[in-house]
């Protein structure tokens, strides 16, 4: 369904500020806005770029890293429950 709707220009440029900063197109962020709002997808963009800076700079944990973690975490949890007990 095409619906054709005039935003007031202070609405526009932001949705354009939005577009241009997410990689979308306008009418996509618009989309996004009208489903979750102008916060929450200020949010989400912010998020995204943070994520991506970090991303570059190397400030990430491998998948590697990550599950070596978790096992010792249960394996710890199953010594504390076997010394309770």
């Amino acid at each position: 369904m095409t619906t054709d709707i005039q935003l007031p220009k202070v609405t526009q440029n932001r949705i354009a500020r939005l577009a241009q900063a997410s990689g979308r197109t306008p009418a996509a962020t618009l989309r996004f806005v009208l489903r979750d709002g102008f916060d929450a997808v200020e949010r989400s963009i912010q998020e995204n770029a943070n994520a991506d800076a970090e991303f570059g700079a190397g400030a990430t944990a491998t998948h590697t890293d990550v599950m070596a973690d978790a096992q010792k975490l249960v394996r710890q949890a199953k010594r504390s429950t076997r010394a309770a007990a």
